[in-house]
Order: structure tokens, then sequence, then C-alpha cells
């Protein structure tokens, strides 16, 4: 994931909390002060970012030698080492704050994917994440998504048309809508339909669009609208669908349940930095 974007990320996010410098620990240390450090969790989580975190280091000081203990994707328990770094100890305390932040950021959405993934094994359902992610992060935790086990929907608008209630308002008819789509979009693009009711159900169907989404809909109404439509589109559900309920959801017919959760709403993992100070001259 060390792509030029998430290179630039590492740079604004050690520019917002270092771009002034670290005086805390330059007051303490001279440049010939050096430590090993390691980061462990503090809670069974599914890693995700290791390579990011380890980026940070090296980013602020090129000295600074780190060494992955563990691998994203890993389930790891508690007091489980995953990285460890070496070299000038300001350069490590400088870093700090920042590596554990992508760190604990992505891991909580693997950890929170890995729930979900499981809760639906052997049904046939896949799990997807929407484009409810944190501005300019989305490529890295639409990663830690498919690091969790779950899947990804589009990453952005231009991967496949997806028709929502306000474009069916502002045109006027939901299958204006799709033949509108249908006459400008490329032949290689899906068409998707958001449809929260019955009527619309069936609407979707006659207008031929290629997936057909189910938008607030109870268990039952998703088992109906299923019967309609009766394999002519792939079925997505959406909307209202917690945890707590997955499997009410993850039914026969249905091909995918998308659920914005699985980034918006993860609890950032426990880990830590912890100092080992090495030696000094």
């Amino acid at each position: 994931m060390l792509t030029p974007r998430t290179e630039h990320l590492i740079d604004l996010a050690l520019e917002e909390d270092a771009g002034l410098g670290d005086l805390t620990s330059r007051a303490i240390f001279s440049g010939k002060h050096r430590s090993r450090a390691v980061i462990d969790a503090k809670q069974d989580i599914v890693l995700c970012g290791l390579e990011v975190a380890a980026r940070v280091f090296t980013r602020v000081d090129p000295a600074l030698k780190t060494k992955l203990i563990a691998r994203d994707g890993d389930r790891v328990k508690k007091g489980a080492l995953v990285l460890q770094v070496e070299g000038p100890t300001a350069s490590i305390l400088t870093a700090e704050r920042t590596a554990l932040n992508f760190l604990q950021r992505l891991s909580g959405i693997a950890t929170q994917a890995r729930r979900y993934a499981d809760a639906v094994k052997d049904t046939g359902v896949r799990v997807v994440d929407t484009r409810k992610t944190t501005p300019g992060w989305r490529a890295l935790e639409k990663y830690a998504v498919r690091t969790g086990g779950c899947h990804n929907h589009r990453s952005s608008l231009g991967e496949h048309v997806l028709i929502k209630d306000n474009h069916i308002a502002a045109a006027g008819s939901l299958t204006k809508a799709v033949q509108l789509c249908r006459a400008a979009a490329p032949h290689t693009a899906k068409i998707e339909v958001e449809a929260k009711t019955m009527a619309e159900v069936k609407e979707a169907c006659r207008a031929g669009a290629g997936v057909i989404l189910l938008d607030n809909m109870t268990p039952a109404q998703v088992r109906a609208a299923v019967a309609v439509i009766a394999g002519r589109a792939q079925v997505e559900v959406s909307g209202g669908v917690r945890f707590e309920t997955l499997r009410d959801y993850a039914l026969p017919g249905v091909d995918v349940i998308s659920i914005g959760a699985l980034t918006h709403s993860a609890v950032a993992a426990d880990l830590s930095l912890d100092l080992q100070p090495a030696r000094h001259r």
C-alpha cells in the first residue's frame, strides 16, 4: 500500500504532528542517543497497516531500522509484538504517534471486517464496504476491509453506475434514469438502481438494471423482493443492517450486503509503543 498517495498522506500527517519539530524529544535526547522500541497489541486484533507504520519511521529518519514481526491480516493475541524499530531515540518518539495512528485505525477496520466476514461465513453472501470513508484515506481503509476478509464496493463515482433516490427524483423516473445512464455509460459499466419499495423493484427489473439495491428493507421485504427479481439482477442489501441482524439479511438470493459501519464506525485497535533504551554515547 505504499503508493504515491499513501506517501503523500504520511507526509501530511507528519507535517501536521511534527512540522515544527519535536520540542520535547529534541530537548532531552542528543542525536547520538539510541533506543530500541517495540509495538505490541493490547487486545486481540487483526493487524493492518504494518508497512505504512514502518514507512512513517523511516520517513522521519532514514537512520531508523524497522523489523516487521507480524504481517497484515494476522490475527494476533493481546501482548503480541508486531513491529520493532531501532535508532535515534528522538526520531523514534517523533514518529511514534503518527505510526500508531495509521496502525490503530487500519487494524481497527480490519478487526471489524473480520467479525462481519465470520458472521456470514458459508452463506455465499459478500459483505462489502461503502464510500463512507475518511477523506483521503479511502484506498487504505478499503485495503483494511479486504485484509479483514470483507470486500470492496466501488471506490469512486466513476467505477460503475449507481442510481439513487435523488437521481431518480431529478430525472423524473427510475426508468428514465436507467435509460439515460445506459446511453451514456461505457458498455462495461454495471447499472445499479436503488429501490426502496416493491414498486421500484419491479420497475428496476423492467428497466433492465444489472444490480438492484434494496434500501432499508426488513428481512421479510428483502425475501419478497428476491422472489420478484427472480435472478434477473444481482441483489444488494443496504441500510439499517447491524452486526446483530446481519445473519437475518444473509438470505438465499442476496448477493451482497453493503455496510458503511465497516469503515465509518470502526473503533481504533489498541496498540502501543514501548521504548527500551539501548545505548548512548
